[in-house]
């Protein structure tokens, strides 16, 4: 509920709708003809009970349907003379929550036994026609509030629909886009990319062949083609990635491990503790975290050695990612794309990540990753 810019809890507002209906049960039942006063304060404490039980409705709408069913019919056999307000409110309430058959035979049920309640503990003809006109006034209502619980539970769900349309409209928007950019780029870099790598190792190679000493702008030309060709495969690599395929996750650490060592690292990998449910997001997310430490310090560091550790851990998975680079102690870390794009992996999973040279030299990735454990 909103007013302006206020907006009023969901739990205050059904709080306030069942004292409500307990205010008015009990002032409806104290007002009219009602049992003597030995059975008078019972009688009250039904319907006060009955109408407070409607805080639960949303929480526990089966159970709150059971409490309100039960305390009509025991105000009913005590003597007040109410409608059941505070089931019909019940009813709308279970329906919305989409418990649509139980509740038409708990309500067929409640339709019986209160005539039959009020003819076992009345007597007299005017009581029986009372007990019949109400028991078609109350049939009224409940169809009424059935279908108000009905029109609601569908509009949430066409609702619902048309939001989770939208998104997968927009999801399917990006991943066009996405595509569209990786043939872009494929198309108007890769090719001269290629030939300014290719043309410069050849100056290289033939320099090298003739004897001459290679230029270092030629060297650096060579390099950074180099370099520029395993950027730009990386990047069409994640832009082609549109979760189609099966996504790369934890199974597929080990594989990194071993290239990084074939590539000359001595790299090692370390699994502690048991292995739950892992979603995919955080299985992806702990790969490219392994894999863009891996590669940089492949890169970058410099290193002889680097280490793979993974936790499982009640509630997150934890990966920590070492070297024994040339990373000095007090260094400062610069924020590079591959940090960058790790950072916000992380942060978008709620989890926490730090990247920073050690004391004893080289440099350690340390994230941790929440992961929700089925009940």
């Amino acid at each position: 509920m909103d007013t302006g810019r206020f907006r009023v809890p969901a739990g205050a507002m059904d709080w306030v709708t069942a004292v409500g209906v307990a205010a008015l049960l009990l002032g409806t039942g104290l007002s009219g003809q009602h049992p003597a006063a030995g059975r008078e304060l019972f009688g009250a404490a039904l319907l006060v009970a009955g109408g407070l039980a409607l805080a639960a409705r949303r929480k526990a709408p089966i159970a709150v349907l059971a409490v309100t069913g039960l305390c009509a019919v025991g105000y009913e056999a005590v003597g007040f003379e109410v409608l059941a307000v505070s089931y019909l409110v019940a009813v709308y309430g279970a329906v919305r929550a989409g418990h649509r058959a139980l509740t038409v035979v708990a309500s067929v049920s409640v339709l019986v036994v209160l005539p039959l309640t009020a003819l076992v503990f009345r007597d007299g003809p005017a009581r029986e026609a009372f007990a019949q006109a109400r028991n078609v006034l109350e049939i009224a209502w409940l169809i009424a509030a059935f279908a108000a619980g009905e029109a609601v539970r569908q509009a949430e769900q066409r609702a619902d629909e048309a939001e989770r349309t939208r998104e997968e409209a927009a999801r399917r928007r990006a991943d066009e886009e996405r595509l569209h950019i990786a043939r872009e780029l494929h198309d108007s870099l890769t090719h001269q990319i290629s030939i300014i790598k290719v043309q410069s190792e050849v100056a290289v190679h033939v320099a090298r062949r003739r004897g001459e000493q290679v230029p270092g702008p030629l060297l650096a030309i060579r390099a950074a083609g180099r370099e520029a060709m395993r950027e730009l495969r990386a990047t069409l690599e994640a832009l082609r990635d549109d979760d189609t395929t099966p996504p790369c996750g934890l199974d597929h650490i080990p594989e990194l491990v071993e290239r990084a060592s074939g590539a000359g690292l001595e790299a090692t990998l370390t699994i502690e503790g048991q292995r739950g449910d892992v979603p995919a997001a955080v299985g992806r997310t702990a790969y490219r975290i392994v894999q863009e430490a891996l590669t940089n310090i492949t890169r970058h560091a410099d290193a002889a050695t680097a280490s793979v550790r993974i936790v499982h851990q009640v509630g997150s998975l934890a990966i920590q990612v070492d070297d024994d680079g040339k990373a000095a102690p007090a260094a400062v870390a610069e924020p590079g794309l591959g940090l960058l794009g790790m950072r916000e992996r992380v942060t978008a999973l709620g989890g926490r990540l730090s990247a920073q040279p050690t004391d004893e030299g080289g440099f350690t990735v340390r994230a941790e990753l929440p992961v929700e454990r089925a009940s």
